[in-house]
This record gives C-alpha cells, sequence and structure tokens, in this order.
C-alpha cells in the first residue's frame, strides 16, 4: 500500500472519529476560571471517549493533519523481521521489547505492568546500567545486555531473559483511621541468556506513559522550566526542583531534558528514534547501530533492513504524530466538589512540584503549538521522591531518588482509554490514593497533608485529580 492510499485510509478514519466525538460544553461559570478547562490551550480537544488521547490537536492545521494522519499510521504498524517482502515495515529486532509503538502506548495511553507471572504484556521496561558515565554524562549500559533488556528476539537469537515481579503488601492507616494498603514490588531476572548481569549492575522498571501534549511540552521555553528550578531550596519551602542536562544528539550538546520518568530526553524526535531503537530494534539516523552487545554474537550476526532500517521521512511523520497528539479537556470544572478539591490540591502544596499553568513560546516547528496557556500539572522538573519509590540508578544529573514530575493532564481518563489505573514509573500504584501515598522526599510534606485529611476531603481532592 503506497503512502497516498495510507493517508486516504487514515484521513477518513480521523473524520469519523471526529464526528462521533463529545460536543464542547457551555461556558463555565463567571466565578470559575475563563480557559481553566483547555488544558492543552487551543490545541485541547472534547472527548471523553476510549479514543480520547488520539486526537490531533484541534487548531492543527489541514498540512498538518496530513503527516498526523501519516505518523498515526506508523505509529500502530506491526513491524516484521528482515528480510521481508514489505521493505517498508521490516528490521524489527533482533532483540526487542515489543511488535509496535502502540503494543505499549494502546489507544495512545500508559502501559500497565504485568498482573501475574504468565502475563505476555510489553508494558514494562528495564533500564540498566553500571557505575560510572559514558562521554556525554549519561549511564554507562551493563556490558553483555546493553542500555535495556530485550526480552523478545528474532528467529535463532537468543532472547535476552525473563523477568518475574512479586508484590509485598504494606499496610498502613489514614489518620481518621481508614486502612489502605500498598504494594511493593520486587522483580527476579532468569533465564539470562548472555551469562550472570555485571555484579554492579542497576536495574530500573519503567512503564510507558500517555502520548498526550507531547509537542506543547516540548514548546516550553527552556528559561521558564529554568526559572522554576530551586535547587538549593532558596524559599525554604522543602521542595528543590531542578532541570535534568542530558545529551541532545541532533544538537550536540547537553541541554535541559524534558521527556521520560528521569527527563533524560531532550527532544520528541530522540524520544521517538530512542524508542524505535531500543524498544523494537529499529535504527534511525539518529540511532544507526543495532541494541547488540559485543557478547551478542548472534544479534550481531542478524540480517537488518537497511541501515538506517527506519527512513528520515518516516521518522519525521512520527515524531510530528507524536508531537500533535492533543490533551482532552477537564471535565467537572464547575462541580463544587472538585473545585474543593483543586483547593485542598494547593493548600497541600502539592503545586510545588506539579505547575498548573505554563506558557510555550514560539519555537516549535508546528505553528498550532505556539504561544499556547497550558495546564499540564508538572514543572517537568527533577524532585528527590525519597527512598521508598528510588531506583538507585543515576540517569545524567539525576540521581537514584529523583524523577521529573509527571503530568498530570488526562489522569481522569486512564481507566476509559488504558483499561487500567495503574501509576507511577513502575506501575506500582492501584489508583491516584496509592500514588499520591507514595510520595516521599520533597513530596513528603504533601503526601501526610493527604494522609491528614479526612475521608471528605481526600474524596474532593481525588475528585479534582480524576477532573484532569
Amino acid at each position: 500500500m503506497n503512502r497516498a492510499s495510507v493517508l486516504l485510509l487514515v484521513s477518513l478514519g480521523a473524520a469519523a472519529l471526529a464526528a462521533c466525538s463529545a460536543e464542547e460544553p457551555d461556558a463555565p461559570a463567571a466565578d470559575v476560571e475563563p480557559g481553566i478547562e483547555l488544558l492543552g490551550g487551543e490545541t485541547t480537544v472534547f472527548d471523553e471517549s476510549p479514543g480520547a488521547f488520539s486526537r490531533p490537536a484541534k487548531n492543527l492545521a489541514a498540512a498538518d493533519r496530513d503527516v498526523f494522519a501519516l505518523g498515526d499510521h506508523f505509529f500502530n504498524r506491526n513491524w516484521v523481521a528482515a528480510p521481508a517482502s514489505t521493505s517498508a515495515n521490516d528490521g524489527l529486532g533482533p532483540l526487542f521489547n515489543a511488535t509496535s509503538c502502540s503494543a505499549c502506548h494502546l489507544h495512545d495511553g500508559r502501559s500497565a505492568p504485568p498482573q501475574t507471572e504468565r502475563d505476555p504484556s510489553s508494558g514494562l521496561l528495564f533500564r540498566l546500567s553500571v557505575p560510572g558515565t559514558d562521554p556525554h554524562g549519561g549511564p554507562l549500559p551493563e556490558p553483555s545486555y546493553g542500555g535495556q533488556l530485550q526480552p523478545l528476539a528474532t528467529v535463532a537469537v537468543p532472547r535476552e531473559c525473563r523477568y518475574v515481579i512479586r508484590y509485598e503488601e504494606r499496610e498502613g492507616t489514614y489518620a481518621d483511621g481508614e486502612r489502605y494498603s500498598l504494594r511493593a514490588p520486587s522483580y527476579t531476572f532468569t533465564d539470562l541468556a548472555y551469562g550472570p548481569f555485571a555484579p554492579d549492575v542497576m536495574t530500573s522498571p519503567r512503564t510507558a506513559p500517555a502520548m498526550i501534549g507531547l509537542g506543547l511540552l516540548e514548546a516550553i521555553p527552556e528559561e521558564a522550566l529554568r526559572a522554576l528550578a530551586d535547587p538549593d531550596d532558596a524559599d525554604g519551602d522543602g521542595i528543590s526542583g531542578r532541570p535534568n542536562m542530558v545529551w541532545d544528539v541532533t544538537r550536540g550538546a547537553n541541554v535541559v531534558g524534558r521527556f521520560g520518568w528521569k527527563a533524560n530526553m531532550p527532544s520528541v524526535v530522540q524520544q521517538v528514534a530512542g524508542a524505535f531503537a531500543g524498544d523494537l530494534g529499529i535504527t534511525t539516523s539518529l540511532f544507526s547501530e543495532e541494541p547488540c552487545t559485543s557478547k551478542q554474537e548472534a544479534c550481531t550476526k542478524a540480517p537488518n533492513g537497511g541501515v538506517p532500517e527506519l527512513s528520515d521521512e518516516t521518522l519525521h511523520e512520527v515524531t510530528r504524530y507524536s508531537q500533535t497528539v492533543a490533551v482532552p479537556a477537564r471535565r467537572n470544572v464547575r462541580d463544587p466538589e472538585v473545585r474543593r478539591g483543586e483547593r485542598l490540591f494547593a493548600a497541600a502544596h502539592c503545586t510545588g512540584c506539579h505547575t498548573p499553568r505554563l506558557v510555550t513560546g514560539d519555537g516549535s516547528p508546528v505553528a498550532a503549538l505556539r504561544r499556547q496557556t497550558i495546564r499540564p500539572f508538572s514543572d517537568l522538573l527533577l524532585h528527590d521522591m525519597g527512598p521508598e519509590l528510588a531506583d538507585g540508578r543515576p540517569d545524567f544529573v539525576a540521581s537514584g531518588s529523583e524523577w521529573r514530575t509527571a503530568p498530570l493532564w488526562g489522569l481522569g481518563l486512564l481507566a476509559k482509554v488504558s483499561k487500567h489505573t495503574f501509576l507511577l514509573h513502575d506501575g506500582r500504584a492501584r489508583d491516584v490514593a496509592e500514588a499520591i501515598l507514595w510520595h516521599g522526599g520533597e513530596a513528603s510534606a504533601a503526601r501526610d497533608a493527604f494522609r491528614s485529611m479526612g475521608k471528605n476531603d481526600r474524596a474532593a481532592l481525588l475528585a479534582f485529580l480524576r477532573s484532569l
């Protein structure tokens, strides 16, 4: 099928989805901040369906919608191993985690960790490294298995490993006496095909985040993020966010990181190219080497789909798609309980990290993303979250206990889009309340404020978060 046919089919599908989407609500009441429901500014779409995370930005120009449609097609395509008769979509592996982008980002949503030992889910991956840094200040890959475990492989290439997750329940009590339980994960790696890990290996589990609003986050000026940083806690509020400084392969310099659980990626294109390389084993002009180490001889000898395996044209289309997936609007903004919950959220100083309002600059290549007032509820900075959430694995300047503030937009639609409510970097939290209760370090005061609230106040705060 040629690109023109693909574009026609996906454009018809997008038109059908738009025709059946929810109508925009009436204007909010006069005492509600104007535009507060527009989480993505003018890009915001009003959709509460299971496809709410898969819509193009509302204000996207026609030409950009065509590119979005092509990128959507390649994002959902299943890739195959080389050599194949369909050379446009071969190159999978030799080692990989999934066969498509959408295998982890179902409906452009968030992945879930496996729930049983027999669960074949590809929703969880593991970063690997050993002490030290590479020439650009990034993590050093584990010698035998590289920087990421890939439990799947093409024919004649041994799979790297298997892993098993076990959870330990940890009981706790709110101040009003209501009990709760948190589950703490532990991981066992078996069937290591290329020998044992290095004795000093560091591992970090990661789920895949939702795709919404990435281009808007990329468009926030670097100086705006630096202005939010307080690395020495000069204001004495106990919160000391700082940017991660990461290697940008296109600019050849260390810049502020924005994407990934530790903000270790500087741009959408590098995030996309990195996912093709690490998750699918598909090379690009940014990352042109297969994910094989010197100890993986069958991997290095396996056929490939060309150098690079993904054309710059397709990389651009998937990148532009990823930049322009829309953010759904807030819901129930006039509901008294939701409004009270928002005040409680601020009073608990959750906004010290989850910054409600930012403005994009003029630098985006997509006109629709420029000069937008957005409400991601994130500062994109690193914060020490305490020992309970620590993975012990540094990533550029991020320590083993620091994580990027996760954006909260779209949180209330997670169950509908992704069919689950697992949260945090490893999916250990089964719902929003558990995610809050896992907070530590700089977020300890906010967590304790939530734990000290009465049942009705906790319910109001959670109702606010579900409105996002």
